[in-house]
């Protein structure tokens, strides 16, 4: 899946969060909505607009930045 179609970022849309397609729906709102437990035919069903390609560019999106997050233990 190459989310990159599909994610967007813009400064002025959203307070520059990654967007689906331009719309001022974040990745994080829909990967919130399925954390809640929403299925993916209920977000579709909420949300006209979007398609179940965007609900897997979403998921992609968030393991590509998952994959390289790296944390560095503090010293304590």
């Amino acid at each position: 899946m190459d989310y990159r179609k599909l994610i967007t970022i813009e400064p002025g849309k959203r307070s520059g969060k990654p967007c689906i397609r331009g719309l001022r729906i974040t990745v994080g709102d829909v990967l919130g909505y399925l954390a809640s437990g929403m299925s993916r035919s209920e977000i579709l069903s909420d949300f006209d607009e979007l398609t179940e390609e965007d609900i897997l560019a979403c998921l992609a999106y968030a393991a590509d930045r998952e994959r390289f997050t790296t944390i560095i233990p503090s010293a304590a």
